[in-house]
């Protein structure tokens, strides 16, 4: 794995801090830390500190946002029935398993639908508007998906269907011919906050729908569960009014979870509170695991599921797709690091474009991560899907692979996504073509410094100052995600106290002092190897993360860590 670079904040303790510690009494450290996320007043800690459901903005500021509600209104108003449909990964489950849960009770000619990722792929699928047709439905409500869906959406029109799309990609140079597009990313859209995830434009227009019909808003707030897993596992931006719907969220997962999310949480295996990391790592893989081994539709069915007893079952099913979808994983990435690694001049190669026909397409975009783990490039993985290549692609810090796929799109038969994950399915005999303008594309537009795998400290501590009250302010900062990501620390010149060995074969516990008398314990997930390191007497630092850690009832402060230095290495 290709050592880190670790950045240090321009300031520890700036004048801001020290002003905004003597104003909220708090550690300056933890003044530096909200300066730097931009909270650097009294009212933006206080906004920061105590999300407020209030502060949601008004959804009609969204564009098409009445048009959008009128036509569900009208919709309702004639009796039409009405088919929800959205994609097969966690943001498209949860956001079909919310707009179909909370207005079923309002209104009962309802269908929902999922693409089969494999016989369908992803997105609206003409499969998908033919069976609206047969069912009946002449209006669709599409959610994390529609937003390229041009000819897709004539064609449902063609056939009598209207569209209403809930997206937040990145809409191409034309939008599509719907009733209505919701997707703040439009460049004629002015509404104020543009990082929602798919389940949240969906939230806004079932907003909408409350507010223009005098719905008492509380229920809908009980979806807030919902869109919290989406957010979290589509790893949008926890600020602005993503921090206060997945903080919401997150209380009512951890207050009163409903009957799925309880038996995914039983599966799961947690004790402890639920935080965006155990969504993330946790609840969505298991939720994506439905549509990457077998059919989202069994995610949905988990979620909607009335009862523990009747959510147990679908979820036992669901976690064991999970673990299978951990098998396949673990052997393609195997298969995907020898491919790089027997490419000609790979070591000076600015990207990695790798195939193979056989490769598991539920898993190739968590491969794409996991290569990048290993040697930090743009990656995109391909493999054989219905006589094309199919692929995922996912970047490095600071890199748009969207704009870089986009300048390939002459050899793509389509493609969508983001600035770090994308989606192309292109002639499997392009490949070679692709592979190389990709690797010139990414070569012309990628700095040296984005090439380099970087750990951002928030602060340098010492062992002494990670005290109760310290934890607890910090705690208060959460949810933790991107654009506020948990604190990272350091802390040098510490050594072995004694009680550091390898637990489980390939994890380090590691029991550490330094020379104040400080010291604190944590556990290296992987990093057994750096065991003699650790045990030959030298001072080293260490970079991690501060957790409660509770066993046998008493809950001590420990370390998750990220990184170790040694020798030359250090800073």
């Amino acid at each position: 794995m290709q050592e880190r670079l670790w950045i240090l904040p321009e300031e520890f303790e700036s004048q801001e801090a020290l002003d905004l510690s003597d104003e909220i009494n708090i550690n300056p450290t933890l003044a530096q830390m909200l300066v730097d996320r931009g909270v650097d007043t009294f009212d933006k800690a206080k906004t920061f500190f105590r999300p407020n459901i209030n502060d949601l903005f008004d959804p009609f500021l969204m564009k098409d946002m009445d048009v959008a509600v009128d036509r569900l209104n009208e919709a309702i108003s004639n009796g039409e029935k009405i088919l929800v449909y959205g994609d097969y990964d966690v943001d498209g489950s949860t956001s079909v398993s919310m707009f179909y849960g909370f207005m079923r009770t309002h209104y009962d000619r309802l269908d929902y639908y999922i693409p089969d990722r494999y016989n369908e792929g992803y997105g609206v699928s003409t499969a998908g508007i033919d069976y609206a047709k047969e069912s009946g439905c002449t209006l669709i409500v599409s959610i994390d998906c529609g937003i390229k869906a041009i000819e897709k959406i004539e064609y449902a029109a063609s056939l009598g269907i209207d569209f209403i799309v809930c997206d937040h990609h990145r809409p191409g140079e034309k939008l599509p011919p719907a009733i209505a597009v919701l997707d703040p990313k439009r460049d004629d859209c002015t509404y104020p906050f543009d990082e929602l995830c798919g389940c949240g434009v969906a939230f806004k227009l079932l907003q909408g729908f409350c507010i223009q019909n005098t719905i008492d808003l509380e229920p809908l707030f009980d979806c807030l569960d919902l869109v919290a897993i989406a957010t979290a596992s589509d790893i949008v931006p926890i600020v602005g009014e993503n921090r206060i719907l997945t903080y919401y969220g997150l209380k009512k997962l951890n207050e009163s979870p409903r009957p799925g999310i309880q038996a995914l949480v039983d599966v799961s295996g947690f004790e402890k509170e639920i935080t965006v990391s155990n969504i993330v790592f946790g609840i969505g893989p298991r939720i994506n695991a439905a549509g990457r081994i077998d059919h989202a539709r069994g995610a949905v069915e988990v979620l909607l599921a009335p009862t523990l007893e009747a959510a147990s079952g679908l979820a036992a099913k669901v976690n064991k797709n999970n673990n299978s979808r951990k098998d396949l994983d673990k052997s393609i990435t195997k298969d995907a690091i020898q491919q790089i690694e027997m490419t000609p001049g790979f070591e000076n190669a600015k990207s990695a474009v790798l195939y193979n026909a056989n490769w598991h397409k539920g898993v190739i975009g968590i491969v794409a991560s996991r290569c990048i783990e290993n040697y930090y490039r743009p990656t995109i993985v391909l493999t054989e899907s219905h006589g094309k290549a199919a692929g995922s692609a996912r970047s490095v810090d600071g890199f748009d692979v969207y704009e870089a796929i986009s300048d390939c799109s002459h050899l793509l038969e389509q493609f969508g996504g983001h600035k770090y994950a994308a989606g192309m399915t292109m002639e499997i005999d392009k490949i070679p073509a692709f592979r190389e303008k990709f690797e010139e594309v990414v070569t012309k537009r990628i700095t040296a410094d984005q090439l380099i795998p970087k750990i951002r400290i928030d602060a340098e501590l010492r062992f002494s100052q990670i005290t109760g009250r310290f934890f607890n302010i910090m705690k208060q900062m959460e949810p933790f995600g991107p654009g506020n990501l948990r604190p990272q620390f350091m802390s040098t010149n510490v050594c072995n106290a004694g009680g550091s060995r390898i637990v489980k074969e390939d994890h380090l516990k590691l029991d550490l002092s330094q020379d104040d008398g400080g010291k604190l314990q944590g556990i290296a997930f992987g990093m057994a190897h750096f065991y003699d390191q650790v045990n030959n007497g030298e001072p080293f630092d260490v970079c991690y993360t501060i957790e409660e850690n509770t066993f046998r009832g008493n809950t001590t402060l420990q370390m998750m860590v990220i990184d170790l230095k040694f020798g030359k290495a250090r800073l």
